[in-house]
């Protein structure tokens, strides 16, 4: 699917929901509509399991409805609204309410696969989504696509990387295109050896270099598997075959994605590390919002290095970019064995390797006539998803022993 632009008749003025308010890409839209001067209004907000952050948020923004993941926090969120005009409610349906309220663009940033069925209504409903959740495409890429181009929806890239491939492009014909690369700063640990690396703490996998996100993003990073991850996303956005994408280690973090092209030209999208770049492009598009953003001085950088990414040290990148190019829902498992190996990473349950072997072990097991056929609709692929979570969890118990069963 290619993305369409907005009509400008359609920009004035934008209405915003904020699906994941809470968290770091919450906070930076948050940032970006304070600085643009009442160009924006928030009609909803959604959040996860904490009421008081989400009732600061909805008072903070002007909201005129909040909704609350988790059902048991109801009563602590309507009493941090008494007073005011804010309409609270909770639960699954409540945050599905909340996508679907009337709005010019809603920004998908709910983290992991929380944030799948909530997205898809927007979608479903012909929205315009800013999409900074990686589990909606990584999990069911197909089914959203599909959904994509059926109501005619619009969706906008707020990853650093895809933003900048979105912009690289410019429209121009896929046939045009030889390859796209995305590139990773290589995290903490890209000078550590691997004796280093299979040491390391959750503290300083969480410990990114260039960019603050929510744990779960960092500790991805600090593997590469985001990497993957985001190659599977830019394979289901910009409708590419696999091979013609790649990554390359930039550290410094201000070249975030090229387009390489038929002609021998290759178009650059550069920024400074910061989300609301990316941010305040998808929430002005198609025109530009001045944004109080980190400016760009390449002259205060002094020079800009890429290196090829290093498989023996990071090897959950190579176990994203296999399950990418073998395809019959690997991807989709791939996600939720990540997901439950890094909650028990930072929980100190196993080691940092141990995430890719996992996450390995759960793809192996799926080619092995467990799970392994593509997802066409979302209750598939959160089927898929809520059977992977399950074996992995059940082979990470003591006494079973750390993925004994995924390998």
């Amino acid at each position: 699917m290619q993305l369409r632009q907005c009509p400008a008749a359609e920009r004035e003025p934008w209405s915003v929901i904020i699906l994941g308010a809470t968290g770091s890409i919450g906070k930076s839209t948050a940032d970006v509509i304070h600085g643009a001067n009442g160009a924006f209004r928030v009609e909803a907000v959604a959040g996860g399991r904490d009421p008081k952050a989400l009732a600061c948020a909805a008072r903070d923004l002007g909201a005129s409805f909040a909704a609350l993941a988790d059902p048991g926090g109801y009563a602590e969120l309507k009493e941090a609204l008494a007073g005011t005009q804010i309409a609270a409610a909770a639960g699954e349906d409540a945050v599905i309410e909340a996508a679907l309220r009337p709005a010019s663009i809603v920004v998908a940033a709910i983290a992991g696969t929380a944030g799948v069925k909530p997205t898809f209504a927007a979608l479903s409903a012909g929205r315009v989504v800013a999409l900074a959740n990686k589990e909606c495409l990584v999990c069911a890429g197909l089914a959203f696509m599909r959904q994509a181009a059926a109501s005619r929806a619009t969706l906008l890239p707020v990853d650093s990387e895809h933003n900048a491939i979105f912009q690289a492009l410019g429209g121009a014909p896929l046939d045009t295109v030889e390859k796209i690369t995305l590139t990773a700063s290589g995290g903490p640990f890209w000078t550590w050896t691997r004796a280093a690396i299979a040491r390391a703490t959750p503290e300083q996998a969480l410990a990114h270099p260039n960019w603050s996100m929510g744990p779960k993003v960092t500790i991805d990073s600090a593997g590469l598997m985001n990497k993957g991850l985001e190659l599977v996303e830019a394979h289901h956005l910009f409708n590419i075959d696999p091979a013609r994408l790649s990554v390359v280690i930039h550290p410094q973090s201000v070249v975030h994605g090229l387009v390489f092209f038929s002609d021998g030209s290759v178009t650059a999208g550069l920024a400074a590390p910061d989300m609301k770049v990316p941010i305040g492009h998808c929430l002005s598009f198609p025109q530009r919002q001045t944004t109080a953003a980190r400016r760009l001085d390449l002259t205060a950088i002094g020079q800009l290095t890429f290196e090829r990414p290093d498989f023996d040290r990071f090897p959950a990148l190579r176990v994203a970019i296999d399950a990418l190019r073998t395809g019959q829902g690997l991807p989709t498992v791939m996600n939720a064995a990540n997901e439950v190996a890094v909650e028990a990473f930072l929980s100190r349950c196993i080691p940092f390797y141990e995430i890719a072997r996992i996450v390995e072990g759960a793809c192996d097991l799926a080619l092995a006539g467990i799970g392994a056929h593509e997802p066409e609709t979302i209750a598939d692929a959160l089927e898929i998803d809520r059977e992977v979570r399950a074996r992995t969890r059940l082979a990470l118990q003591p006494e079973t022993g750390a993925a004994s069963s995924l390998r």
